[in-house]
């Protein structure tokens, strides 16, 4: 990425990711707009700093003109199970919502953007570590969703000239600082082995312990979301006109469930109770990516790709959100 300061749309930038990458970008001195509907997101994700406008993709023609630099893209649902009973709101959402972000873009002159995917898009692969060019068959319509946005994006590159870089996440985890990762329902592992150590859950449930791994838990790939916001403003300086690239974002390192509870333990010093339950269904034994072309192409390197680290951030977050809502527990 150049020097120069630039100014940002970022959709979805309420949430997680999106908010952690408007703080990093704001932090490197530039000017940042948050479009967000708080549908998943919350208000107080949004950083300092940062202009706000509550409102839906689908409009963003209403507020995208020419004096953005690139639109950094967030705004998706990404519940598997909710897209499995309610496919409908993920194509409406996210495909139609990208529909009409990329019509905006395209009438407002903005040629640049930065898409977060997803590694759902894979399905379950019969090799790893996962690379770009694996085949694409995605289990569920979350995953199908992103890929549909994916191929909408190459064909823009193609047809009208867009920059664009798909970045497809495996599982991101970490905070920076105040933002961390939230969501209701809560799907994700880490934040669901902190919520059992600080008593918020009774135990955690293994899904299957009988996978062909070490220790007969899935195995994944967890990258730091410090080290993901990192790729974003890389790939900002990466995009060329008419090319869309796409680069998975992973440590290349993968942890089993029991792995992450094991360390969990160590870094929280509290018993996380677990119970083992049915696998379930689609659950592929191990996923891990390659991240060798975001290394060569966006010049990325995790910097803290150790699961203590990703989990003591995580664990500072979810104490302060464990206070904020209320609790007597420390």
């Amino acid at each position: 990425m150049s020097n120069s300061t630039g100014t940002y749309l970022v959709t979805g930038g309420a949430g997680y990711v999106g908010g952690v990458v408007a703080a990093r970008l704001l932090a490197a001195g530039h000017a940042v707009t948050v479009l967000d509907d708080l549908s998943t997101g919350f208000r107080e994700g949004v950083p300092a700093g940062a202009e706000f406008i509550e409102g839906r993709v689908q409009d963003a023609a209403k507020w995208l003109d020419r004096s953005f630099d690139a639109v950094l893209h967030f705004a998706a649902f990404s519940q598997v199970g909710e897209s499995v009973a309610d496919p409908e709101k993920y194509w409406r959402n996210n495909v139609g919502g990208s529909v009409e972000l990329l019509r905006a873009m395209r009438q407002a002159g903005v040629r640049t953007l930065v898409f977060s995917s997803t590694a759902a898009v894979y399905g379950e692969p019969a090799v790893t570590p996962i690379t770009e060019d694996a085949p694409t068959a995605p289990t569920n319509p979350y995953g199908a969703s992103k890929l549909a946005v994916d191929h909408m994006i190459a064909g823009e590159c193609a047809a009208h000239g867009l920059a664009a870089v798909s970045l497809r996440y495996f599982n991101v985890a970490g905070a920076h600082g105040a933002q961390g990762e939230r969501h209701d329902p809560e799907t994700h592992l880490i934040p669901l082995v902190l919520r059992t150590a600080l008593g918020e859950r009774a135990h955690l449930s293994v899904f299957g312990e009988d996978y062909p791994t070490p220790d007969g838990t899935c195995v994944r790939d967890y990258i730091h979301v410090d080290d993901l916001a990192d790729a974003h403003l890389l790939a900002l300086g990466a995009a060329a006109a008419g090319e869309h690239l796409v680069c998975n974002l992973g440590n290349g390192n993968g942890f089993s469930v029991r792995e992450v509870i094991g360390t969990a333990r160590e870094v929280t010093g509290r018993p996380i109770p677990e119970v083992v339950a049915e696998r379930r269904a689609g659950d592929p034994a191990v996923l891990v990516a390659s991240a060798e072309r975001a290394r060569q192409r966006l010049g990325w390197q995790p910097t803290r790709p150790a699961l203590a680290d990703i989990i003591a951030d995580a664990w500072t977050f979810a104490r302060r959100q464990h206070r904020s809502e209320g609790s007597t527990t420390p």
